[in-house]
């Protein structure tokens, strides 16, 4: 089976609006916890421009994301638990692997770190459920 674009697009769309959401609720946890980070480091807080940038790198997440399950769902059947194994796999593949070298360069503290890393892949593991199931295939005629 061919992968539906249109159904990846829109999908994708509605997992990044999921990611971008649940990135705005982790805000009251964390409070202005980056802030400081970045002004121990002589840097200016996050402008807008930097906040509408990170908004749409959400967005291409929630996208690729569900490209992905399209792409291995016929391997490994439809379903949650692909949508998991694809959420799983790209969490570690983007969020943690960039995370854990932020730590190991020593730019960013572990305990935000840890919170902005596991917090991630709840919102990647919702976004991924939510788009596996929007998802639908090009019908064969």
């Amino acid at each position: 089976m061919s992968v539906n674009i249109k159904s990846v697009f829109t999908s994708g769309l509605v997992s990044g609006l999921i990611i971008n959401l649940s990135a705005i609720s982790m805000v009251p946890l964390v409070g202005n916890e980056m802030d400081l980070v970045l002004a121990s480091r002589e840097l200016p807080p996050l402008s807008n421009m930097a906040m509408l940038f990170f908004s749409m790198i959400s967005f291409i997440n929630g996208v690729f994301l569900v490209l992905l399950y399209a792409i291995v769902k016929n391997q490994f059947g439809s379903g949650i638990r692909t949508a998991v194994i694809v959420s799983l796999v790209f969490w570690f593949l983007t969020y943690f692997l960039a995370n854990a070298s932020l730590v190991a360069y020593g730019f960013m503290p572990v305990k935000l770190t840890v919170i902005g890393t596991f917090w991630g892949l709840g919102e990647l593991l919702l976004a991924g459920i939510v788009g596996s199931k929007l998802y639908k295939e090009v019908e064969q005629k």
